[in-house]
């Protein structure tokens, strides 16, 4: 699908290494403007400071703080693209892995920092959130291509799409977790006996 805004998921290395299924690999496999760049410090990063460097573009940052400017129907308050790429910073980890992301690399709270309001709590029915407020990858990057929809600034040409993923991925998971405890049930009480 393609979108006007740039997606970079600034992927912490325990998500990019160990998982192979995670809402921030579904998010970029569905979205054709986006990318992952794996690590924990940035600052020094080709590719990440090719992207904020880059006078074409309008580089901001994904997260929630006191001082995050609000996604509203009015686009960006205080940010005007002016031509510019949007270009947005998401930190795909656990949300201590994402704390630590942001703390330890200056780059990342020099941008403009963005924060949405959420439709919905999460959808995330395999994996507990820390707060209502607190959303996986994927449903942040939907909610905020429906507010960059809403604002003008973007558009959203399949709004189903990204939740349809991220269902199927959940149901997948559901399925292999029934399919793996009723094998080793099977095992505990071993083979039916044979009325004979």
């Amino acid at each position: 699908m393609d979108t006007r805004t740039r997606i970079v998921l600034l992927m912490h290395p325990k998500e990019h290494r160990r998982e192979k299924c995670t809402t921030g690999r579904l998010t970029c496999l569905n979205l054709a403007n986006s990318e992952i760049i794996p690590g924990v410090r940035f600052d020094d990063n080709a590719r990440f400071r090719a992207l904020v460097d880059d006078p074409g573009n309008l580089a901001v940052l994904l997260y929630p703080g006191k001082d995050a400017l609000r996604l509203g129907g009015d686009g960006i308050p205080g940010l005007a693209p002016d031509g510019r790429r949007l270009v947005v910073f998401l930190v795909d980890a656990t949300w201590h892995g994402a704390r630590s992301i942001v703390r330890h690399n200056p780059s990342l709270l020099r941008l403009p920092q963005l924060a949405i309001e959420p439709r919905a709590p999460s959808r995330f029915t395999i994996k507990r959130q820390p707060a209502p407020w607190c959303l996986s990858t994927l449903e942040a990057t939907h909610e905020l291509l429906l507010t960059l929809e809403a604002a003008g600034l973007d558009t959203y040409p399949d709004k189903e799409r990204l939740l349809g993923a991220f269902h199927a991925m959940q149901n997948f998971q559901l399925r292999q977790t029934a399919r793996a405890a009723g094998s080793a049930t099977r095992r505990v009480r071993g083979p039916r006996e044979s009325p004979d």
